[in-house]
């Protein structure tokens, strides 16, 4: 018998790629990479956070060239492809650790909120939130507000970051938190998230920690605006570019 192809695994279906483009997310509830080059991840993952901290995981592949065998892993990017479209620029990967009982929470917020004025629009824009460990509600998983990113733009107000990720959130009482869907995951299960969609994380009050792989991907028909990233290095993870960005590769 026929064994399938590896790399057409990923590939999402028709009715997965719909209930993205209505919900504005997915979770996969199937192995990402190879068992092997996942164990590689994280690996290197708890090399780095015993090295640099939780604290200091934002955009690792700058530094950590490694990473870049994962994030333009052939794998990943034919997940993505049927959302992204063919040519697809990596932007930024950040490693999320949660240590057990203590993980503070992540306000409610939408990645464009951090993003503005640095990508021409955010339409396209997918984060990839690979499962590093076992992920649930008990140890402060990710959860969404389904269809949100159709909406307009959230208001946000400045908050203590005491306990919390974040010094702002989108402002107290515009959020129908009982509409929150929050994930489920194993390791090397991911979910993925459109850059406009609200989300959060509560507090990790189990004794498991809680980590995963953010790994953000854009459509090159997207401009990254040079004045607004001068710090920030792009590449060019498929097919070819079409806006006049520069790589790093």
């Amino acid at each position: 018998m026929d064994q399938p192809d590896p790399l057409q695994r990923n590939r999402l279906s028709a009715d997965e790629v719909a209930r993205y483009e209505r919900d504005g997310f997915l979770q996969i509830h199937r192995p990402i990479l190879q068992p092997g080059k996942f164990e590689a991840l994280k690996s290197l993952f708890e090399e780095l956070l015993e090295r640099y901290g939780s604290d200091d995981l934002d955009v690792p592949h700058f530094r950590e060239p490694r990473l870049l065998d994962f994030l333009l892993d052939d794998e990943v990017l034919d997940l993505i492809e049927p959302l992204v479209g063919p040519d697809i620029g990596l932007w930024s990967s950040h490693f999320i650790s949660k240590p057990p009982r203590t993980g503070k929470a992540t306000p409610w917020h939408e990645d464009s909120a951090y993003w503005e004025d640095r990508v021409s629009t955010m339409a396209g824009i997918v984060t990839v939130w690979l499962a590093m460990d076992a992920t649930d509600p008990e140890n402060g998983s990710m959860g969404v507000i389904p269809g949100s990113h159709t909406a307009h733009a959230s208001e946000y107000e400045r908050i203590e970051p005491v306990g919390k990720v974040f010094d702002r959130q989108i402002k107290s009482g515009t959020i129908d938190e009982d509409k929150a869907v929050f994930f489920t995951l194993a390791p090397n299960q991911c979910s993925l998230h459109d850059a406009r969609i609200i989300h959060g994380a509560r507090p990790t009050t189990s004794s498991r920690r809680r980590a995963g792989y953010t790994m953000r991907y854009f459509p090159t028909t997207s401009r990254i605006v040079p004045e607004t990233n001068a710090e920030h290095a792009v590449w060019l993870a498929r097919g070819r570019d079409r806006a006049g960005n520069r790589y790093a590769n």
